[in-house]
C-alpha cells in the first residue's frame, strides 16, 4: 500500500470535479482524500493580511493578484500544513483539473521508496523540458530529473516534510501566485525535481478556471515592464543557482 498520503483540493461547489477526481482515483487504486479550497473572500480580514503581502504585489510580480490566485495560493498552504501536523514523511497534492495518466502509481511508490533528500517533486511539466540532470526512477519508463528553470503550474506535485517547511517559513505573507513562488526555488533553496515524462494531464477543465476570471485587461506599459523585470530576475536567479543533483537523491 502506498506510504503517501495523498489530497486533491477542491471547492465545495465544484461537485463535478470532485466527482471525476474521486473516481479517478479509485480506478487506480489509490486512496485519496479531499482537502476543501480556500475561497479567499471567506477569510477574515486579519486572515486575509497574515497571508497576503499586498503592498509588495506589484513589485515582485508584475500584475495584481486576483482573489482566486490567493485562494488558490492557501489552499496549498493548507496541505502544506496538513502534512506537517501529520507524521507523513511527504504528501502529493492535486489540484482538481488535472488528468491522471496511467504511470502514476508507479511514479509515486517510486517517490516513496527515494533514499535521498528533496523537498518537492513535480508530477507534471512541459513537453520539451529544460533539464539540469536526470536518472531512472521506473526503470524504462521514468526519469527523475532537475530543471535548468522550473516549470510553471502547481497541478500536482509531491512535496517533503522539508519542503513544506520552507514554504510555510519563508512564503507567508506571499505575493505572487504560489506556481511563480516555486518557481523563484533559489529563493529559499527549495530542491524541486520532476517526473519525466509527465504523470499527469491538464483535463479540459482547466481552461476554464472555478475560482477566477478568464479574461483580463490589456497590460499596459507599467505591466509589461514589471513583467520584464521579472524575467530578468528569474533568469538571473536560475544563472546564479546551482540546480539540484538527481544522484544525491538517488543514490543507494
Amino acid at each position: 500500500m502506498l506510504s503517501l498520503p495523498i489530497v486533491f483540493i477542491n471547492l465545495s461547489k465544484d461537485v463535478e470535479r470532485r466527482e471525476r477526481m474521486t473516481s479517478q482515483l479509485a480506478q487506480m487504486g489509490l486512496m485519496a482524500s479531499r482537502l476543501p479550497a480556500v475561497w479567499w473572500a471567506d477569510l477574515t480580514e486579519a486572515e486575509q493580511k497574515h497571508y497576503f503581502r499586498a503592498t509588495q504585489s506589484h513589485g515582485r510580480y508584475h500584475k495584481p493578484l486576483s482573489n482566486g490566485e490567493k485562494g488558490c495560493y492557501c489552499s496549498h498552504l493548507k496541505a502544506w500544513q496538513q502534512l506537517m501536523d501529520s507524521d507523513a514523511p511527504a504528501m502529493a497534492v492535486f489540484e482538481d483539473d488535472v488528468r491522471l495518466l496511467p504511470e502514476l502509481p508507479q511514479a509515486l511508490e517510486a517517490i516513496a521508496a527515494l533514499p535521498g533528500s528533496w523537498d518537492m517533486i513535480k508530477l507534471y511539466g512541459r513537453e520539451q523540458e529544460k533539464i539540469a540532470d536526470r536518472g531512472p526512477l521506473v526503470a524504462g519508463v521514468l526519469e527523475l530529473i532537475s530543471y535548468r528553470r522550473v516549470p510553471s503550474f502547481a497541478a500536482g506535485y509531491v512535496i517533503s516534510r522539508a519542503g513544506a517547511e520552507k514554504m510555510l517559513k519563508t512564503r507567508i505573507p506571499f505575493d505572487r501566485p504560489v506556481d511563480v513562488d516555486i518557481r523563484f526555488w533559489f529563493e529559499n533553496g527549495l530542491r524541486v525535481f520532476g517526473v519525466h515524462p509527465s504523470v499527469i494531464a491538464l483535463d479540459d477543465t482547466s481552461e476554464v478556471s472555478s475560482i477566477w476570471a478568464q479574461k483580463e485587461a490589456p497590460a499596459d506599459l507599467a505591466q509589461r515592464l514589471r513583467k520584464f523585470k521579472m524575467k530578468l530576475e528569474l533568469t538571473w536567479g536560475n544563472s546564479l543557482a546551482k540546480a539540484p543533483q538527481v544522484s544525491e537523491v538517488l543514490k543507494p
